[in-house]
């Protein structure tokens, strides 16, 4: 299993091949990044009350890293 993966901006997706090229090994993983949208109905004040989970799995925000550079990197 891959322990880096490398997620590539959906405005850049040519970058995924050239990634995927220099990162070419069995511990790192290259993808488009999926997201399009907050999928939770509610806003986070709203939906505390019916929140099962404690807190948010994803670890930090790479929105920024993928306008900056078109490409962020996180651990799995």
């Amino acid at each position: 299993m891959a322990r880096l993966l490398v997620i590539v901006s959906r405005n850049e997706p040519s970058r995924t091949t050239y990634l995927k090229h220099v990162f070419a090994s069995e511990t790192v993983d290259v993808i488009l990044d999926r997201r399009a949208e907050e999928r939770r109905r509610f806003p986070l004040r709203e939906r505390r009350a019916v929140e099962r989970r404690r807190e948010d799995r994803r670890q930090r925000d790479i929105a920024k890293d993928l306008q900056t550079y078109g490409w962020a990197v996180v651990r799995r």
